[in-house]
């Protein structure tokens, strides 16, 4: 049958939602289209059937791509053509990602795209939440093996009342904006920001998109019965049984032995020994470990390895609460803090947590800082932005730098969004500041550790910041009936581990949280209890943090950018920029200034001194509301004629002082008062209704004679 279309629909939110299967993409393993007010998202899933030799983890691809033609527009730059994907699209990829990766079979070592492509767009329908919506219903119906169902959804909060997935026009109006991705009963995954929201209200918002999603999870399992085709077989790549009994009896002390190395790059030297021998065991009795001789003896004596450490650390945690380097569950690592560390930043930082370190540089300056965004939304210009950068070396790694990767770009992401909530507002800081944080070392979220080092960095640049922001990532110890959180985790804690939980904030409250799992999800009482010990953690961070810088430094340093502003009415715009930027541009070369002017009738006049700038915006005010009758100014003369002295009080805009007005002496000849080039004080006597000036100079100081 060419067509086979059955459509299901669901009141979500307040919003229909769709989700039809049958009609597009039907030789995928799972397809369905997702709609709703007018924006589909076609979601795609295929597995491979065999796994490719020596295969030894899961590789899961998630795309997400928008089509310019979903929007009505073309694509912007010279090709015309979808390229490689944008910083959102890939954000949204990972956000569609990281609840799915956990539910998907221990040992399931088969390449699998998920593949999300936005076919038509209307701003009423939330393109992201609908591709994570079908993303989890091709898996469902599909023959792939998936611990699903699950649903997605993003909560805002718009005069006090929660929202779910607002339109994109509400976001303005919201002082929140939190992802959620869960099953019926746990959830799975958070993402979001906040204007510094109390934790209390941030649970609140969590649980209510949950209630909502469990509804979708009832229509997709719904799907599963009615269209969804059985679950393939498979051969688990899991560690078998064999070979963990072999490694427990023999290695359990050399494995003792790594955990108790505190050092990350010596306990890294000792598990690669153990490995080694480990390897060399294999070899000389594979069939002691459940192998045999065309088994890949390196890459399973790496996963027997870490199997191991696996049990053990967890074992640590859970009975006798026992953390690598011995620290408490809710201890975190020593801190050093420095500003002002780089001679011609604009503002810089060192923030060091343990054995994870960040620098942190700011650039501020005008409009040509801005970053432009061209989506199927529109095109945006951000004057506040932050990059985030993770060379090989932090990890002591031997490889060159290839570009920013999709983790580089999330983790970015989450510390920007952190600090995006305290920078000031563009009315009282009208500047474009960038901060790029530079990973030196790593060991346990590098990302709130950017959070951090951008903080202090901000205020040493001198930004009036709302309010200092710190982060910390949280971890989980679970076995199904006890649990353990951990605070600030360290890499092997994450690797081992249940949870990344990360949550940044000011002392009164967070601006932004991103929860990951590696189990089927999370009870209510584990999130509860996260979030309260990671504020705890938070605020002896803010309280480290405040013992080097704590406030914004009262000037900008030497040689960073002066703005000032001015405002002036729309319709005199025109008359400001002058015939082909003619004005605008004397302006510039006649003060060395950039002078930028928003379409609202905002002025920035940006430059290093600052009474250059105070005085290129008296002469902006000058040339567009005209000098006020009874105002002094310092004028320059340049003509000279037998009546007078033609003066200009600013660039631009010019007077007579009549040869009456020059002096209380009866003036014959003004050449024997004033010469070209002279400054003299002058006060307004006149405006006339051509706008011609009257100047005096006697009614400030009469003129003297030359000599």
């Amino acid at each position: 049958m060419l067509n086979n279309k059955k459509v299901y629909s669901l009141n979500y939110g307040g919003k229909e939602v769709t989700v039809e299967t049958g009609r597009f993409a039907k030789q995928a393993d799972g397809s369905v289209l997702v709609s709703c007010n007018g924006t589909q998202v076609l979601v795609t899933v295929c597995s491979a059937t065999e796994v490719k030799d020596g295969q030894d983890f899961f590789p899961l691809l998630v795309e997400y791509t928008e089509k310019f033609y979903a929007a009505g527009k073309f694509v912007g730059g010279f090709l015309k053509r979808e390229g490689r994907p944008a910083t959102s699209e890939t954000l949204n990829a990972r956000l569609i990602d990281r609840p799915l990766r956990p539910l998907f079979p221990n040992g399931y070592m088969f390449d699998t795209v998920v593949s999300c492509t936005v076919l038509s767009y209307g701003e009423e329908g939330d393109a992201e939440v609908l591709a994570g919506l079908g993303a989890s219903a091709a898996l469902t119906i599909s023959d792939i093996p998936f611990n699903g169902p699950i649903g997605t959804c993003k909560v805002g909060r718009i005069a006090g009342e929660f929202v779910l997935n607002p339109t994109h026009s509400q976001w303005a109006e919201s002082d929140l904006e939190i992802a959620v991705a869960a099953s019926s009963d746990a959830i799975l995954m958070v993402e979001g920001e906040a204007n510094i929201v109390p934790e209390k209200d941030v649970l609140e918002a969590i649980y209510f998109g949950h209630d909502h999603i469990k509804e979708y999870v009832k229509l997709l399992n719904t799907m599963r019965e009615e269209i969804g085709k059985p679950k393939r077989e498979f051969i688990s790549s899991a560690a078998n049984e064999t070979m963990m009994a072999k490694m427990r009896s023999d290695f359990a002390s050399h494995a003792r032995k790594s955990i108790s190395t505190i050092d990350k790059m010596e306990r890294q030297k000792v598990t690669k020994s153990i490995e080694a021998e480990v390897k060399a065991a294999m070899a000389a009795s594979p069939e002691s470990f459940g192998l045999t001789e065309n088994d890949s003896f390196g890459k399973e004596a790496y996963k027997a390895v870490d199997e191991l450490l696996y049990e053990m650390m967890r074992a640590d945690i859970l009975d006798e609460e026992k953390r690598i380097a011995g620290r408490g569950m809710a201890e975190v690592r020593e801190i050093e803090t420095e500003a002002n560390i780089l001679a011609n930043v604009h503002g810089s930082s060192l923030f060091t947590r343990g054995e994870t370190q960040v620098m942190a540089a700011v650039t501020i300056g005008g409009k040509v800082g801005e970053k432009m965004e061209d989506s199927i939304r529109g095109t945006t210009f951000e004057k506040f932005y932050l990059h985030y950068n993770f060379p090989p070396y932090s990890v002591g790694e031997a490889r060159g730098v290839r570009g920013v990767g999709r983790r580089e770009l999330g983790h970015g992401n989450l510390a920007e969004r952190a600090v995006k909530a305290v920078m000031p507002s563009q009315e009282d800081f009208a500047y474009t500041t960038r901060v790029v944080c530079e990973v030196m070392e790593s060991n346990g979220s590098s990302s709130m550790g950017s959070v951090c080092s951008a903080s202090m960095a901000l205020m040493d640049a001198g930004v009036p910041v709302k309010a200092p922001v710190a982060g910390i990532a949280m971890g989980l110890i679970t076995d199904g009936d006890r649990f353990k959180v951990l605070t600030d985790i360290l890499g092997d804690e994450d690797h081992l581990g249940d949870m990344d939980f990360k949550v940044a904030g000011t002392a009164e409250g967070i601006t932004a949280i991103q929860m990951d799992i590696k189990i089927t999800g999370l009870t209510r009482e584990i999130v509860e209890k996260s979030i309260e010990q990671a504020k705890e953690g938070r605020l002896h961070i803010l309280g480290e943090m405040a013992k080097t810088i704590s406030s914004k430094r009262a000037e900008f340093k030497d040689g960073v950018p002066r703005i000032v502003t001015t405002n002036i009415a729309v319709d005199k715009i025109g008359a400001l920029i002058g015939p082909g930027g003619k004005n605008i541009k004397k302006l510039q070369e006649d003060f060395d200034v950039m002078v930028e002017i928003t379409e609202e009738g905002l002025v920035k006049v940006l430059g290093s001194d600052t009474e250059v700038l105070n005085n290129c915006v008296a002469s902006i005010d000058l040339q567009i509301n005209g000098p006020e009758v009874g105002s002094v100014y310092q004028a320059k003369v340049v003509t000279i004629k037998e009546y007078g002295a033609f003066v200009d009080i600013i660039p631009g805009v010019s007077g007579l002082v009549h040869i009456s007005e020059l002096a209380d002496d009866r003036v014959k000849d003004v050449n024997e008062y004033l010469s070209e080039g002279d400054t003299v004080a002058v006060k307004v006597i006149e405006v006339d209704r051509m706008g011609r000036l009257k100047l005096s100079a006697k009614a400030v100081k009469p003129v003297e004679k030359k000599a």
